[in-house]
């Protein structure tokens, strides 16, 4: 296999942090260093429409809220997390927009779309949230899309809740890192309770996680069963559980060394769960596989990650600072539930491939 490049995207900034897919639409959000957020089609790789205005200096962080609005009037929301200290809440109704990225699919130029209406008013900068005391690293919805979590270099994690419309409350705030928090994530599928149960495509019966780091490793980590566990059944779920439960992880694999210099970024392929993509400051994009193998004693089977595609140079000589998995919504598309890769870099630009055979 080898990661083709199918066309990139230039943002007109000197450096692009993340880019980030809608969770239903053929929209992807990408922030940058010159305070702007730009939507752009998945459909034909073209921008849509820039968000400026509501933060001071460079937006480090994007996320789109899940379930947004009811089917028959659509809403978009977006939280950015940005250097000068805030995060924020963007609202947008889609009924419109979706329109018009259609009507620009069929036409396959840029189209009317952005000539004849003023789009970027139709962001509306909801709210601002402040609390932090330096730049907000990174922002992440919670899957029922109630619950806000930022992190930031002031060694904190923040969660949110929205109470209504434009009015967040703060109910917790974590302060057990002694370091810059990074990044933060909620599980895919748990809004609360006390434990879950995932769907395993593994073999296992728990869930893993995936973690990159500067000692330039890619690790995956499976979470094993608490002693304790059983304790917890019959007490109120709660989002957060900072004394109630300890879960136990053990390292299960190291993958294959392939970068040179820190790994800035992971994704776990949705579609297909034992594939990972990696990037990082050597400006490379790792993808790899996880395959059964036949085990020298026994007979028995086992799991082994292998490198199965790799490019360097991804964005020239500049770092690729986030790369993802998306679905793939483009005319190329060559089957249904195809993926592709999203990388931005320090260029600018954020590009898209596709895993091609040999």
């Amino acid at each position: 296999m080898r990661l083709k490049k199918i066309t990139s995207l230039p943002l007109l900034s000197d450096r692009a942090w993340l880019s980030a897919p809608h969770p239903t639409l053929p929209l992807l959000a990408t922030c940058s260093s010159n305070k702007t957020v730009q939507i752009s089609s998945l459909r034909t790789f073209t921008p849509l429409s820039t968000i400026e205005g509501g933060h001071k200096r460079s937006i480090r962080s994007v996320a789109w809220k899940p379930n947004t609005g009811p089917q028959d009037n659509p809403e978009s929301v977006l939280a950015t997390g940005s250097f000068d200290a805030t995060a924020g809440i963007w609202r947008r109704h889609e009924g419109q927009h979706e329109e018009h990225i259609h009507s620009h699919d069929h036409n396959n130029e840029y189209g009317r779309y952005g000539e004849e209406e003023e789009v970027e008013e139709e962001w509306r900068f909801a709210v601002v949230l402040d609390g932090h005391e330096s730049e907000v690293k990174s922002v992440a919805w919670s899957a029922g899309g109630s619950f806000l979590a930022t992190c930031s270099r002031d060694k904190s994690v923040w969660v949110w809740e929205e109470m209504d419309d434009d009015n967040f409350e703060t109910i917790a705030v974590l302060q057990e890192h002694t370091q810059d928090v990074k990044c933060v994530k909620w599980h895919p599928e748990e809004e609360c309770g006390i434990y879950f149960e995932p769907k395993p495509s593994h073999g296992s019966a728990f869930s893993r996680l995936v973690s990159c780091s500067d000692d330039l490793t890619v690790r995956i980590w499976t979470r094993t069963s608490s002693s304790d566990s059983t304790s917890f059944i019959n007490k109120p779920p709660s989002i957060l559980r900072t004394n109630s439960i300890e879960e136990q992880w053990t390292e299960t694999a190291c993958l294959p060394a392939a970068h040179t210099r820190t790994i800035y970024s992971v994704s776990w392929c949705a579609s297909q769960p034992g594939r990972i993509v990696s990037c990082g400051g050597d400006g490379k994009l790792v993808v790899y596989e996880e395959f059964e193998v036949e085990a020298q004693e026994h007979g028995e089977k086992k799991k082994e990650w292998r490198i199965v595609a790799e490019v360097g140079g991804a964005h020239g000589v500049c770092e690729v600072n986030n790369v993802c998995w998306a679905k793939r919504w483009d005319k190329g598309k060559r089957f249904e539930g195809e993926d592709l890769v999203i990388s931005t870099g320090d260029d600018g630009m954020v590009s898209f491939w596709e895993l091609a055979l040999e």
